[in-house]
């Protein structure tokens, strides 16, 4: 443990960890995302949110290098992401991702699937690795699958179990790619409820959802996106009751009036 407090410390100088200056990425003829400026402090959860199409996923994905950029820079801990290669595989480690669809592997347990990146990436002691797995499903509500397979959960707990993989990395910082919008109603809450804990425990969080009490609740910031670019951003209170753009007025009164 006493290596993890020291790399801490010597990077505690800096509170900004995720850093995107000037970002611009086309596919095609479609610039989906124009000049994007955002920092996220360490600790802190940024929930993004905006109409569809508005490059709101596009922005999640190029954080951990899912998507490449055409120009600007994103540094993470004050590193410009790698290009490929075994520094992409760490910077993959340091930045977790859970996804709409849960990207479990199918032929593995629930425990297998916490375990592999532990072991293959960080490198960690299997047995040491399964230990921890244990322990991140039961904080996740899911320990007692753990030796199921993907198939056999439902979606909410699957979804569970790609938390507790993500977390199994100790990533820096969590990408949550509209996490819950694959899933039943019933299942929704369970997912959020998880998410809401990790964002009590100080857990550096970007959210790309259509929850919006979530967004409410649990968020920091709020980031409202339209059209490829970040319209404004601003604590939940301040956006939900007096939005100051007329694109984040029309999104609030089409969603929350339904």
């Amino acid at each position: 443990m006493t290596e993890v407090s020291v790399a801490k410390e010597s990077v505690a100088a800096t509170d900004d960890l995720v850093v995107l200056k000037d970002v611009n990425k086309h596919f095609g003829a479609l610039h989906v995302l124009q000049d994007i400026d955002l920092t996220i402090a360490r600790g802190e959860v940024v929930v993004v949110i905006g109409p569809s199409g508005s490059g709101k996923s596009t922005l999640c994905r190029t954080i951990n290098r899912l998507e490449t950029i055409d120009s600007g820079s994103i540094t993470i801990d004050g590193k410009p992401l790698p290009a490929e290669g075994k520094g992409l595989a760490r910077l993959r480690a340091d930045v977790g991702m859970v996804f709409q669809s849960f990207n479990l592997f199918a032929h593995k347990t629930v425990l297998e699937n916490v375990v592999l990146g532990q072991v293959k990436v960080r490198k960690a002691d299997k047995a040491k690795a399964e230990e921890k797995a244990r322990a991140l499903l039961d904080r996740v509500g899911v320990g007692t699958q753990a030796d199921k397979y993907p198939a056999q959960l439902s979606g909410g707990q699957q979804q569970r179990v790609a938390i507790a993989r993500a977390l199994a990395m100790d990533p820096k910082v969590m990408l949550f790619d509209e996490p819950t919008s694959a899933l039943d109603p019933e299942m929704i809450n369970e997912v959020l409820e998880v998410m809401q804990q990790l964002a009590r425990d100080g857990m550096t969080m970007i959210v790309v959802t259509h929850e919006m009490g979530f967004a409410r609740s649990a968020a920091n910031r709020v980031v409202f996106m339209a059209d490829g670019r970040i319209v404004e951003e601003a604590t939940p209170d301040q956006f939900f009751s007096n939005p100051r753009s007329d694109r984040a007025k029309d999104f609030l009164s089409k969603i929350l009036h339904h």
